[in-house]
């Protein structure tokens, strides 16, 4: 997977615009870190492919304008737990 950067940045890009998978399941599918995902999908794959970098850019975008909600509904379920312990 580290041999060959424009091929790795081929296969997160179309992982990421098959699945609608976010930057932090992408890297832990393949085993790398998110900042190297993020530099492949964003810099990378844009001087390789521009039809997947844009399909790319869309996910990430909607994502973007998602996590405070991800974020919310993951804080009720803990505190969820919390009180079910409890």
């Amino acid at each position: 997977m580290k041999d060959n950067v424009e091929e790795r940045a081929v296969q997160l890009g179309e992982y990421i615009a098959k699945n609608n998978a976010t930057v932090r399941l992408t890297a832990k599918k393949y085993n790398v870190s998110k900042s190297t995902v993020h530099k492949d999908v964003s810099e990378r794959l844009k001087t390789i492919n521009m039809s997947l970098y844009k399909q790319v850019r869309q996910v990430l975008d909607k994502n973007k304008q998602e996590r405070h909600i991800r974020g919310g509904k993951a804080t009720k379920e803990k505190y969820r737990k919390i009180a079910q312990s409890e």
